[in-house]
């Protein structure tokens, strides 16, 4: 009797699962397993880590549900490249199967493991999931990859088809599986030497129950996406991300929704997917882009060295409200807007002219969400040394960027209590608040708050000067947003 071994990985469900599907297709039997990858956990700066209760409670979540259909997850802790092949050799399964990843340390673990199986005499299979299109599908005419996003979205909706989106009937299948040993069990998130976090504080729902209730949630805003998106003050966003990253839902699944829905909610919605893939496929045909810019040339930027500065952003300390209120956010909840993880790398790196690779390592650390190609493409965007259309680059200024996305200043008072009572008028800039008035407030610069830690305007002046010696054409095609 033929079997297999599906090894779950980015892909934390029981429904629309390429590699499942095609597993119970093909074999009689068919076993789960999951991996709390040492080789990836020991690395984590800390052991109270939300991504790793998030996954430890959706492979709960998850072993429960196949266990519901007959079959259930062998879970291990240890090196995934050890135990994924001695598994599959203690089941005696014919393969393994998995869903593809393209990070360049997943690629090189899944060879070094297709490898050893391969000795064993056991196949290794791995399927697009995670991604509506990958790798090479969508090309420039010239056969080339993009590097520019405009493009990239006109070639990627003229090549949807139906296909694309069509979900993997995992149901018709799933009499194949195989029902682990009794005695097999999910570890305790403190076997796995972690410890709780305020996930659960924070109302972050996990596993397939948490992102449907999101996904059918945010079904009943889309519509409304494309003008609340950019306020974070307003629930105007899908908050799928993490469920995005840990494949609790399936991308067919929403871009599906979203293209069939129309209207310029969903189109903009869809455009944001459509992005994921673009990072995606950035990411395959350039991993140079990990720990390089995707433009080699401003690998030459000269960066400033200043932990002083780089700790006052991290800390939410720096004086602009907006940048403190952003990071004071990621750092209680993991979780960041958009419009404000674009604000925070603008003033990181072209405020304060710190290495955007000490940005991307921060937002790495610390978001629930953390995915590698997204993250470092929307640094690199955000430091001009990315693939952009834009000819030169842009500078975020930080006081309009606030005016005009938290007019009210809603974020800014939730993260920054003492600035409370400082009027919406000053609530921006609020060192621009007379010396008596923000005593009245209750808010002193510089006592209660910080003062600014630069001066934008002259730190915009140093920036133009940093990019135009590379370019030999300072302050040329500059925008200021």
């Amino acid at each position: 009797m033929s079997s297999a071994l599906v090894w779950f990985r980015r892909d934390l469900r029981d429904f629309d699962h390429a590699a499942l599907y095609h597993a119970l297709k093909t074999h009689r039997r068919v076993f789960c397993a999951f991996v709390f990858d040492s080789e990836i956990l020991d690395a984590l700066p800390s052991r109270a880590d939300r991504r790793v209760e998030f996954i430890h409670a959706s492979v709960v979540e998850l072993d429960a549900a196949l266990r519901a259909r007959g079959g259930g997850l062998i879970v291990r802790h240890g090196p995934a490249r050890d135990v994924i092949p001695a598994l599959a050799a203690a089941l005696q399964v014919n393969a393994v199967f998995a869903n593809r990843d393209y990070e360049p340390h997943a690629i090189a673990r899944d060879a070094d493991v297709a490898e050893r199986l391969r000795v064993l005499g056991i196949g290794f299979s791995d399927f697009k999931d995670q991604v509506v299109f990958e790798k090479s599908e969508v090309l420039t005419k010239s056969s080339t990859p993009f590097s520019v996003f405009t493009p990239y979205k006109r070639a990627w909706l003229a090549a949807l088809t139906p296909f694309h989106l069509k979900a993997y009937p995992v149901d018709k299948y799933a009499a194949a599986l195989a029902a682990p040993a009794p005695d097999e069990r999910v570890p305790s998130l403190a076997e796995i030497g972690f410890e709780p976090t305020n996930l659960g504080e924070l109302g972050i729902a996990c596993g397939m129950a948490g992102g449907r209730v999101l996904v059918d949630d945010f079904m009943k805003r889309i519509d409304r996406y494309k003008r609340g998106r950019d306020f974070p003050a307003r629930k105007g966003v899908s908050y799928l991300s993490v469920h995005l990253r840990f494949g609790t839902v399936s991308i067919r699944e929403l871009a599906a929704a979203a293209h069939a829905r129309g209207g310029e909610g969903a189109e903009t919605w869809l455009s944001e997917l459509i992005w994921r893939d673009f990072y995606f496929q950035i990411l395959w045909h350039h991993p140079r882009v990990v720990g390089g810019s995707f433009r080699p040339e401003f690998d030459r930027v000269a960066w400033d060295a200043e932990p002083g500065l780089f700790a006052a952003w991290c800390e939410g300390r720096t004086g602009y409200p907006i940048v403190d209120a952003a990071m004071r956010q990621i750092n209680h909840s993991g979780y960041m807007h958009n419009r404000l993880r674009m604000i925070v790398a603008s003033f990181l790196t072209k405020d304060l002219g710190i290495d955007w690779r000490e940005g991307e390592k921060y937002f790495a650390d610390q978001l629930n969400d953390f995915d590698l190609a997204a993250n470092n493409g929307g640094w690199q965007w955000a430091a001009s040394t990315g693939c952009d259309a834009q000819p030169w680059f842009r500078i975020f200024n930080p006081v309009t960027q606030s005016e005009k996305f938290d007019p009210e200043g809603a974020f800014i008072r939730r993260y920054l209590p003492e600035l409370a009572k400082v009027p919406d008028k000053y609530i921006h800039a609020p060192w621009t608040l007379p010396p008596i008035d923000q005593k009245l407030a209750g808010c002193v610069i510089g006592v209660d708050y910080p003062a600014p830690v630069v001066d934008h305007a002259q730190a915009r002046e140093r920036t133009l000067a940093r990019f135009g010696v590379l370019k030999g054409e300072a302050g040329a095609d500059i925008a200021e947003e």
